[in-house]
């Protein structure tokens, strides 16, 4: 059962992932247009400015829930590579728990109100030109950390099964890897 549940919510976090590459080449196609049209035609425009880093932001809160469930998140190896997979599931586990989920949750109580308060007032861009709806763009911080306590029940599950020995742990890219 609990296998089933790590696949449905890894396929899941592949969507966003897919989400989130989508928007990566949206973004460049309006940062090259947005280039092209400065610098040959003399020509911007302050919503194609903006949308870009809207763009960005996507791409960067929902990369959050892929990043975690492809095990790409940033964390001290010094002594980590040195346990047992058990204990790094452990670690893996309680790190989850105590500190990703609070902080996560956290994130979202304090941004849900600050989406509806741009929503009610029908927040826009203070520049002339720029885009309306900002609501829409504060929708994604307290989404993309729903996101995130999704693909950290993944996380754990996988973390969880590593330590009772039904999964292998995922192998880590070294530097020698890349290169």
């Amino acid at each position: 059962m609990l296998l089933q549940i790590e696949k449905w919510i890894d396929r899941f976090t592949d969507i966003i992932g897919a989400i989130a590459t989508v928007t990566m080449f949206l973004m460049l196609v309006n940062v090259f247009y947005d280039a092209i049209m400065r610098y040959f035609f003399r020509s911007g425009s302050i919503a194609l400015q903006e949308l870009e880093w809207h763009l960005f932001s996507v791409v960067f809160m929902f990369g959050i829930a892929y990043a975690l469930k492809e095990d790409g998140h940033v964390r001290v190896d010094i002594l980590y590579d040195r346990w047992s997979p058990r204990t790094q599931a452990i670690i893996n586990i309680a790190g989850t728990l105590m500190f990703l989920i609070p902080l996560s949750v956290l994130i979202i109580h304090g941004s849900v109100w600050f989406v509806h308060e741009s929503f009610i007032s029908g927040e826009i861009s203070g520049d002339p030109g720029g885009l309306t709806h900002r609501w829409l763009i504060k929708a994604v911080i307290p989404t993309s950390f729903v996101f995130l306590i999704i693909s950290s029940v993944g996380f754990m599950i996988r973390n969880f099964n590593i330590f009772r020995g039904i999964e292998a742990p995922k192998p880590h890219s070294t530097e020698d890897d890349v290169l």
